[in-house]
């Protein structure tokens, strides 16, 4: 897809999204035999549920339907969320991910995995979990030293929260 395409259809959609109390991730349009597939990616800080998304797609294809932006030829529209393991690209994703464990690849080339704790206009404070009953620590990660960033899947957390709560209850 072009950048000129790209473009124009994020003009079209952007405000149809926003109007919908979602914000607009990522649009791609991928070919699939003879046919096209329109995805569009939203999301917002308290996450999209079902209701929300299949309001947004409505809307999404009505416009498209009004509009030549697609073209002649047929094309399926998918509207859904960015899911478990997002990459963090913006600032909003960072607040997004407050409290959730993430991958760092920094720009002196290291990777750390940490939970991120605070985000702010100049970076993160993150907890690096310990390791072989170590406590875990704290650190600064400024913006600028990071050159990706991805939330993980985390299939056994135990929060602290939790802990508290099986104390109370014996």
């Amino acid at each position: 897809m072009s950048t000129t395409h790209s473009e124009r259809l994020r003009e079209l959609l952007e405000p149809l999204v926003a109007s919908q109390g979602l914000d607009l991730e990522e649009i791609t349009v991928d070919s699939v035999g003879r046919k096209r597939v329109l995805s569009v990616v939203v999301d917002s800080d308290t996450g999209a549920d079902l209701d929300q998304i299949a309001d947004v797609s409505r809307a999404l294809s009505a416009k498209l339907d009004e509009t030549d932006a697609m073209g002649e030829g047929e094309y399926t529209l998918e509207v859904g969320t960015p899911g478990a393991e997002r990459a963090l690209t913006e600032h909003r994703h960072y607040v997004r991910a407050t409290g959730r464990l993430a991958r760092f690849r920094l720009a002196d080339g290291g990777e750390l995995v940490a939970r991120i704790l605070r985000v702010d206009d100049d970076g993160l404070d993150v907890e690096v979990p310990g390791v072989k009953g170590r406590k875990a620590t704290a650190r600064r990660v400024a913006f600028g030293d990071v050159d990706a960033a991805r939330v993980q899947v985390e299939f056994s957390r135990k929060d602290k929260h939790d802990e508290n709560e099986k104390e109370e209850e014996a």
